[in-house]
């Protein structure tokens, strides 16, 4: 394994985050690459239902979840480490992605046709902060054929289309 190369992607828990996360270990494999899931979650606010368990265990269970249906448990032939952060998601990717050898996944949400441009997107957050390559992952119609919509960094100035 090449001990410096790592593959973050950011979970969610939307219905795409088991293709994004498939797609990210895609990439962990052809690097060679430690595997990093990040959900990330913020202290509630006070608004709507206090989530129970509590906001730390809730982000938990749904990693749990997203890698549970992503990989039928653990990926085979890469190493994983699953972080939970208390932080704003875009931030916490960034901050979590910050060796230029990094490699950041992300999905683009529901916005797949300008993910970029949508004011607030942490895929544009991600897009515009990040040190290393960004690839943003369209949803797919299946989970195991993520498409992807393209891939750069905040220094690229346009998408660029994968084959």
């Amino acid at each position: 394994m090449n001990e410096n190369a790592r593959v973050i992607v950011g979970v969610d828990g939307s219905p795409s985050s088991p293709a994004v996360v498939l797609r990210a270990a895609q990439e962990a494999r052809k690097r060679d690459a430690l595997l990093i899931p990040v959900i990330a979650w913020t202290a509630w606010d006070g608004v709507g239902p206090r989530p129970l368990p509590g906001p730390e265990q809730a982000a938990r269970n749904r990693l749990d979840t997203v890698l549970e249906l992503a990989f039928d448990g653990f990926p085979e032939g890469i190493r994983i480490r699953p972080l939970v952060l208390r932080a704003e998601p875009g931030g916490a990717l960034v901050a979590t992605a910050d060796l230029r050898g990094d490699l950041l996944v992300v999905g683009s949400g529901r916005h797949t046709g300008q993910p970029l441009s949508v004011p607030g997107s942490v895929t544009g957050y991600c897009w515009a902060h990040a040190v290393c390559e960004v690839l943003i992952v369209a949803p797919s119609a299946g989970p195991g054929r993520p498409e992807p919509v393209g891939t750069g960094g905040h220094c690229h100035a346009g998408l660029g289309y994968l084959d």
